[in-house]
């Protein structure tokens, strides 16, 4: 066990964020009762607006990037934990004003980590990350609001994205039929395989539209925001729900009151960076019996430390499909 580790770690420039590669000792780590020994990462898209600066995601400077990491814990002063136990963070401001996964070590308090279940390995902890657990949040949350199978289609949109992939995985292995909605048409194998039955292009929600529309979902999961949003939630069913993630279109919500007044739908936010931890735990139960694992090998691939900085350029850019594992000791 030596002292000093590797680490990306991004400073504050008058031409945007720096990315740079440093050795560092423990010393550099921030405070917490938890030191983990990293063993993956991955690339989500809050990531890539961190390390390309299109987005205020960072609020210490210098920071180590990377809102998740999977590992051992090595040494612990917190009653849940102890050296050797498989654990996985998601969140909880990590990557933003903590130090994070981009290094071979982290600090954190043991309240924000989450023992791995058997059937999950650190590898696939992180091809699921903080996007394959959203999405999850997403199922249970449709599901606490009565959407079953029975009601109806369930749409997802960014569907070749993190959240988008693994929401297809889960809600068809659970016998929903799936619609995927795509801006990369090229894509629609992919999104096949990994179970959806119909896909349609996003340009058929992303411009403005009608306060309602033709109810063609029972629910929804949805990771764009703005006018998809919108349109998503003026075609839901009667009594439908919509859980909404992600802003990949934008913050704004054009949206009527009509579908929520007329229709009686719910709309449900999700929240993976604050959740508490019973919420997180629930989670990753049903993601360890109810992810097919083969599936999520499909849709990840690996990446090195060495790659983050071009990866984080393409997911902002839509070019990442899927999932990105990072051994951050390669």
């Amino acid at each position: 066990m030596t002292d000093k580790f590797r680490a990306l770690r991004v400073s504050k420039t008058d031409q945007g964020p720096k990315s740079e590669f440093v050795t560092l000792t423990e010393a550099d780590l921030m405070d917490g009762d938890v030191t983990v020994a990293v063993e993956y990462s991955t690339v989500n898209y809050k990531d890539g607006l961190a390390l390309t600066g299109r987005a205020p995601i960072i609020r210490s400077w210098p920071l180590i990037p990377g809102i998740d990491f999977s590992g051992k814990v090595e040494k612990s002063d917190h009653k849940e934990f102890k050296p050797g136990d498989r654990v996985v963070l998601n969140g909880f401001g990590v990557g933003e004003g903590h130090n994070g996964g981009y290094a071979q070590k982290a600090r954190v308090k043991g309240d924000w980590l989450v023992k791995l279940p058997d059937a999950i390995s650190n590898e696939q902890a992180m091809a699921i990350g903080t996007a394959g657990y959203t999405a999850m949040l997403c199922v249970l949350a449709l599901e606490k609001n009565g959407v079953t199978p029975d009601k109806g289609d369930v749409l997802v949109t960014g569907a070749a994205g993190g959240v988008g992939s693994v929401a297809i995985a889960l809600l068809s292995k659970l016998g929903h039929r799936v619609i995927a909605s795509t801006g990369r048409a090229a894509e629609a194998d992919y999104l096949k395989g990994l179970g959806a039955a119909e896909i349609i292009d996003r340009n058929e929600l992303s411009a403005p539209g009608k306060p309602l529309g033709k109810e063609r979902w029972a629910g929804a999961v949805d990771a764009v925001g703005s006018h998809t949003l919108a349109n998503v939630l003026a075609m839901t069913k009667y009594g439908g729900t919509v859980a909404a993630c992600g802003l990949a279109q934008g913050l704004d919500l054009p949206a009527s009151v009509a579908p929520f007044i007329l229709r009686g739908i719910t709309l449900c936010g999700i929240d993976s960076v604050m959740a508490p931890k019973s919420v997180r735990i629930e989670a990753y139960k049903r993601l360890a019996a109810d992810l097919d694992m083969k599936k999520l090998a499909a849709m990840s691939v690996r990446a090195k430390l060495d790659d983050v900085p071009h990866l984080a350029n393409d997911i902002v850019a839509g070019k990442v499909r899927g999932r990105v594992i990072v051994d951050v000791n390669a």
